[in-house]
């Protein structure tokens, strides 16, 4: 067993390191790995492992490895596989952080050149990954009115992200198992009415850490750690979908809500969870950072990084360590698998609601008037046109969305 588990160690620490591109990226090095390398699985096992983790929230590409991890070594291997592959991402945005913070575009106009080009790259990089998402999710007309329900929910400031997940996950099951003729819909339709009728003790209890922290953002420090760690908590145990929607959870929580982050700090940290190795949620790392080490307090900032980057991924440890026995079969229920196809639908809304805000937050300046920031227009089109034609890792457009705002700047 203990040389299982230094094998599973060396394998998702490397894996963890190397990790460009995304969680279509690390799934396939994890299907190189562990199917054609090691033999630790078959291809038919491997694709089961992948529904799977699509029916539990969290980020797929980590609760792939801890999967393996667990199968290759019970839960000690679940437990090293999953900190092994995220350590190295949380340690490297953490590291950007600290420059950001240090050495950041009020200290250094260069700075300021460089961000101003890879928001609009950024921007591309999630409009594209919502198509490509998307086009999975879709699967029908249904599917694709429960996506702009939610859409257009998610825009009144008294709904929340939770509720507008929630809401559209349940009324998808209801409507798909009554058009499939499925018994489902009954019980489903009285899970929602309960859910109504116990909506202002749940929103109580659901918003508790955003109300605390709101009630201290104009403290001198932000916001508690304790509290920061049970937002990120919260989002870690009802993220469904891809990262990318992790976007929307931090610009309703942490942008509007609470007011700790500005549009272009959440954007700014987007970019260095495009271009560091490792899932995306890695990203919490570096607002931990930012929100609590802001005023250059190093030690705080770290501590933030910390305990951001542990809570969002805990969640995952307890749920595949849960549902690792019995997962693999509820794809085959029409009830669960109603309910994670609505779901699905439900998180590519809310993702495009998020396009849509960052699309006027990056490329409008409303400052004197409203005006469309040409430049910007042009290096978010050049990115688009890149990613939908050719299959190029997200660092090179991060990177070259750097090059073309410097050399844009003097435009």
């Amino acid at each position: 067993m203990i040389s299982r588990l230094r094998e599973i160690a060396s394998l998702f620490f490397k894996l963890g390191v190397i990790g460009f591109g995304g969680p279509a990226v690390h799934i396939a090095n994890l299907e190189h790995e562990t199917v054609e390398r090691r033999k630790w699985l078959s291809r038919q096992e491997f694709l089961d492992l992948v529904g799977a983790t699509n029916l539990i929230p969290g980020p797929n590409s980590t609760e792939m490895a801890m999967h393996i991890g667990m199968l290759r070594g019970g839960i000690l291997g679940l437990i090293l596989a999953g900190f092994c592959f995220v350590t190295p991402a949380i340690a490297i945005t953490t590291l950007f952080a600290w420059l950001y913070v240090e050495y950041g575009p009020g200290q250094y106009p260069q700075a300021t050149t460089l961000l101003f080009g890879i928001k609009p790259a950024v921007l591309a990089i999630i409009l594209v990954a919502g198509w490509r998402l998307g086009r999975k999710a879709i699967k029908h007309w249904r599917l694709a009115v429960i996506a702009l329900g939610v859409a257009a929910a998610s825009f009144h400031p008294e709904i929340t992200e939770i509720v507008a997940l929630a809401v559209g996950g349940l009324l998808g099951v209801i409507w798909l198992s009554l058009a499939s003729g499925s018994s489902g819909g009954k019980a489903a339709a009285a899970t929602l009415f309960a859910w109504f009728g116990l909506r202002p003790q749940l929103a109580r209890a659901a918003e508790l850490p955003l109300l605390l922290a709101a009630t201290s953002a104009s403290a001198p420090v932000s916001i508690p750690l304790w509290q920061l760690g049970l937002f990120f908590l919260k989002v870690g145990a009802v993220l469904y979908g891809s990262g990318y929607v992790l976007i929307a959870y931090l610009e309703g929580g942490l942008v509007h809500d609470m007011e700790l982050l500005t549009q272009s700090e959440l954007l700014d940290a987007i970019a260095v969870g495009q271009f560091t190795p490792g899932p995306i949620l890695s990203t919490a790392a570096f607002v931990g950072y930012v929100v609590m080490g802001g005023d250059g307090d190093v030690l705080q900032g770290v501590l933030g990084a910390a305990t951001a980057g542990t809570a969002i991924f805990l969640p995952s440890f307890v749920f595949v360590s849960i549902l690792h026995p019995i997962v693999p079969r509820l794809r085959k229920r029409p009830l669960t698998a109603a309910f994670l196809d609505s779901v699905n639908a439900a998180s590519i809304g809310l993702l495009a609601a998020v396009g849509l805000k960052l699309l006027a937050a990056t490329l409008i300046d409303a400052e004197d008037g409203v005006t469309v920031e040409w430049r910007g227009v042009i290096i978010a089109l050049v990115s688009l046109a890149v990613l939908l034609r050719w299959k190029v890792s997200s660092v090179w457009i991060v990177l070259g969305g750097a090059a073309a705002g410097w050399l844009l700047a003097s435009v």
